[in-house]
């Protein structure tokens, strides 16, 4: 991400030196310590900055420090699909299975919030990896994005459709900020079909939707929906 004309190099990185540290304990142990790497790694990015993009090298493994990372794949039609969300103390799966294999970037990420970041470019990366501790973080956060990663596949493959947006309402409050463009984009579909599904909901009496809000009404409705036999 030191390649993004709209990242702001964080310098002197002494907060975020002690948020890393606490995020990621590991890095305590690695070589060259944190307070040893060039300003440039350390960044803050604005909400809707696009990271990385498909088919481009892996130009590091990125630490989120603050704020969060969405990670999607784009059709040729124009849909998209959310993978998962990398928040602080979690890792990107596809930028270190990239690193790993020196591949391209197999997905797409953006910044869904303002966003502070630590880039280990590829050489420090590798070296890093030498160090056990931090060559266990890796791996067991590694193996836990895959087991998110295999639920999703799980939902798309044989839960439908409705029962996905179901689950979707759920976990945000009373009230969800969001638009119908967004949703079909986080399930992978078209905007249509989750209007559709929508008016469905609030002639149930589940919702009530204005414009970019969604009030949930019943939310054990919603929990049932999202739960029941396909």
């Amino acid at each position: 991400m030191a390649w993004l004309p709209e990242a702001r190099h964080a310098t002197p990185p002494h907060r975020m030196i002690e948020d890393a540290l606490a995020l990621y304990p590991s890095l305590r142990e690695v070589d060259p310590p944190l307070h040893a790497l060039p300003p440039p790694v350390w960044m803050e990015v604005p909400e809707d900055t696009v990271l990385f993009h498909e088919g481009t090298p892996c130009q590091g493994f990125p630490l989120v420090l603050d704020g969060e990372v969405k990670v999607t794949r784009h059709a040729d039609d124009g849909r998209s699909l959310e993978l998962y969300r990398v928040v602080p103390g979690e890792i990107c799966l596809v930028s270190s299975a990239c690193l790993f294999r020196g591949s391209p970037m197999s997905a797409r990420g953006i910044a869904s919030r303002p966003t502070r970041v630590l880039l280990a470019e590829p050489p420090l990366f590798q070296r890093w990896l030498q160090t056990p501790a931090f060559r266990s973080l890796v791996l067991g956060l590694f193996a836990d994005r895959m087991a998110d990663l295999t639920a999703l596949i799980d939902a798309v493959a044989f839960r439908r459709l409705d029962q996905r947006l179901a689950a979707a309402l759920l976990g945000h409050g009373a009230e969800l900020v969001t638009t119908h463009q967004a949703l079909a984009e986080d399930l992978g579909t078209a905007r249509e079909i989750v209007s559709r599904l929508l008016r469905r909901f609030e002639r149930e009496g589940w919702i009530a939707c204005s414009r970019e809000r969604i009030r949930i009404l019943d939310a054990q409705a919603l929990r049932a929906a999202s739960t029941a036999p396909a």
